[in-house]
């Protein structure tokens, strides 16, 4: 069974930077996609990241040069670091999995099987 769980959320003032982690626990697929997706106070819930196995990243317009989404193979975790964070990148941060080809496959706003709880992220200006 996959759970998937977030931690690092938090609140900062904007400008400000934080990491946030997603320990997947049970997915040990070899070939996968990852991603990140965020939903703010009445909003729909937002696609902003995706890695594949192969390391290849993407991301949205929105968060393009200041988000950077990563793997640690070693803990089996998805971490994303978000630098230079403005008041409109407050909301749920949710961590997501599934087994995949990649590359063209692994994409911001494909479905995804596996998502975690959420954690908060607050920027305040």
């Amino acid at each position: 069974q996959v759970h998937m769980v977030e931690s690092g959320g938090g609140s900062v003032q904007d400008g400000g930077s934080l990491r946030l982690s997603c320990a997947a626990d049970g997915f040990n697929d070899r070939r996968y996609c990852m991603g990140w997706f965020r939903q703010a106070p009445g909003k729909e819930r937002e696609a902003i990241a995706t890695i594949d196995s192969d390391g290849l990243t993407k991301y949205t317009d929105s968060v393009k040069g200041r988000f950077t989404v990563s793997k640690d193979n070693d803990k089996n975790t998805l971490e994303l670091t978000m630098n230079s964070l403005k008041p409109e990148d407050t909301g749920t941060y949710y961590c997501a999995a599934d087994s995949s080809q990649g590359g063209i496959f692994c994409y911001p706003g494909r479905d995804f099987r596996y998502f975690g709880q959420g954690t908060q992220v607050t920027v305040s200006s």
